[in-house]
């Protein structure tokens, strides 16, 4: 069996690790993952995601980043259940993360620079088949972009089937 993912987005709240009565450093926090298709005259959409960071790991998010910042996070996906107030059992998906990187992104959360991608990670494709984009080639070692997947485009936009 295999569980891994791969989550890059910004960070939605404010963070504060706490420690279980044991003495372990946790941190609890949500990013916001935009959707990579936009439909013409709609806003982008998002998707929330529940992160768990755990002792050193916690200790790196909460030191070096903070509420708005991207942040590229990776690990396993676990599930659980919880009663709430109203007594009804609710399950959650959350990511436990074993591993946080920086994106590459400025530090300075106002700054208006462009965003570039974190080391050994490529531009995500265009939102639309055909759309051009001007990314330079991610590597020169031969290693395929997105304009060598991208399909042509339709002259009257409908698609074939």
């Amino acid at each position: 069996m295999y569980n891994r993912a791969i989550l890059m987005g910004r960070i939605c709240n404010d963070l504060e690790v706490r420690t279980t009565p044991s003495g372990v450093n946790v941190l609890s926090f949500r990013i916001a993952v935009d959707r990579s298709y936009q439909a013409k005259g709609e806003e982008r959409k998002s998707d929330f995601f529940s992160c768990v960071a755990w002792r050193q790991t916690a200790d790196f998010i909460s030191r070096f980043f903070s509420k708005g910042r991207m942040i590229l996070v990776e690990g396993e996906l676990q599930t659980r259940q919880y009663v709430d107030k109203n007594n009804v059992t609710q399950n959650i998906v959350e990511l436990i993360v074993d591993n946080a990187r920086f994106t590459g992104e400025k530090s300075n959360a106002g700054s208006s620079a462009p965003y570039t991608p974190a080391q050994g990670y490529p531009e995500p494709p265009p939102a639309h088949p055909g759309e051009s984009t001007n990314a330079a080639p991610t590597a020169s070692n031969g290693s395929y972009t997105a304009q060598d997947f991208a399909a042509p485009a339709a002259a009257d936009d409908d698609y074939p089937f």
